[in-house]
């Protein structure tokens, strides 16, 4: 199925491609490198146009991190510092770019206790291009938020990566196409140049 973007009503989601995360073990299927290249693409196809720009990095000092109790070993949250919550992208830098916004969360998901859905309503984003870091946890879980929500989903598999395959295929495969068009990069940028 074709995609169709009204860019005034789209907003590309980058989740976590931050240097504390990008260098941090996930590397499966794509390297930190590819993962930045491939989202600094789609990042140029969509500066200053209609389209929203949103950078999702987490930041947290240590006490509001995730420390749940659980079967499977974790790292207790602890204070990122400033370094690691650098965002990778060019765009970040960019100050020619009129419509990049970065959000700041705490948890795996970009919506739960932060502001992204209201950044995104008052702008009258309905579809969301989801990419980034770790697939099965940032994005997975953000992707779901955003079916919660009533988002239309658009996932990048090639702007993501992982810790495991097991993972970055489990979402993809599985949980991914329940929750929207999973799409190549190739196919997304020659849908935003035919909307421009």
């Amino acid at each position: 199925m074709a995609l169709d973007f009204d860019l005034a009503r789209t907003a590309l989601v980058v989740i976590d491609v931050q240097d504390g995360i990008i260098r941090n073990g996930v590397t499966t299927p794509n390297d930190g490198e590819t993962v930045i290249a491939r989202n600094n693409e789609l990042a140029a196809a969509l500066k200053n146009t209609p389209a929203q720009i949103v950078l999702v990095r987490v930041k947290n000092d240590g006490t509001e991190g995730m420390n749940p109790v659980t079967d499977a070993p974790h790292q207790v949250a602890k204070p990122l510092p400033d370094a690691a919550t650098r965002l990778a992208m060019d765009i970040a830098a960019d100050e020619t770019a009129t419509n990049v916004t970065v959000v700041n969360k705490h948890n795996w998901g970009a919506f739960y206790g932060t502001d992204l859905d209201v950044q995104l309503r008052r702008r009258g984003i309905d579809t969301i291009i989801l990419t980034g870091i770790a697939t099965s946890i940032g994005v997975d879980t953000t992707a779901r938020e955003a079916a919660q929500h009533g988002y239309n989903l658009v996932l990048v598999p090639e702007a993501m990566t992982d810790r495991t395959d097991q993972g970055h295929n489990a979402s993809v495969d599985v949980i991914f196409p329940r929750l929207g068009k999973v799409r190549t990069i190739a196919e997304v940028l020659a849908a935003i140049e035919v909307s421009k």
